[in-house]
């Protein structure tokens, strides 16, 4: 059933050149630029409970791929371009642990982060880290179930990162506090 469903999606995938392709390539290549770019937004933007918001999200965006690491300590499985002749692979990749997709993982770590302190910033960037998912298979790099076990470990992290986030508060406060003191940036509250 995985190698259907990946053969379902990655079976749209053509050459690289059209329009679905080149933005699943873009989507794939870039997602990770796009979360660090609406953090910094946040950061630079943002209230102090916003600047906390990005620290946490980031967090558990770095404690998914952490677990991804561990998990591919204990479990490996082939990319599907490693085992299938057949997939349409657009974007090279190295042939290690397939499951789970860290670019899913991560990005759903750093989304449902957000999600759990900014329904309207964190459904777009569940919205956004879910197509990086799916882009993920599109391009020939994982089987669904590699973004399924991404999704499940994104949110695992950001759980853990929302439910100890009082013990890490005096951490962010800190940070935050650091910012405050540089010359000429204005205090939001």
């Amino acid at each position: 059933m995985n190698y259907d469903l990946l053969k379902s999606i990655n079976g749209l995938a053509g050459d690289g050149t059209t329009f679905l392709d080149k933005f699943m390539i873009a989507t794939t290549n870039g997602a990770l630029l796009v979360f660090a770019v609406i953090l910094a937004c946040m950061w630079l933007f943002g209230n102090t409970y916003t600047k906390k918001s990005a620290l946490y999200a980031g967090i558990a965006g770095v404690l998914a791929i952490v677990i991804n690491v561990i998990i591919a300590h204990f479990y490996f499985e082939a990319r599907p371009f490693v085992t299938h002749a057949d997939i349409n692979l657009l974007v090279p990749h190295d042939a290690d642990a397939s499951f789970p997709s860290d670019h899913t993982a991560g990005a759903l770590g750093i989304a449902f982060g957000l999600l759990l302190r900014h329904r309207k910033w964190g459904t777009l960037a569940v919205l956004f880290g879910l197509l990086t998912g799916f882009s993920r298979i599109y391009v020939g790099n994982h089987y669904p179930g590699d973004v399924l076990g991404g999704i499940v470990v994104g949110f695992i992290a950001a759980s853990i990162i929302v439910s100890i986030r009082f013990i890490m508060e005096p951490i962010t406060s800190f940070f935050v506090n650091i910012w405050y003191k540089i010359p000429f940036i204005p205090k939001k509250d």
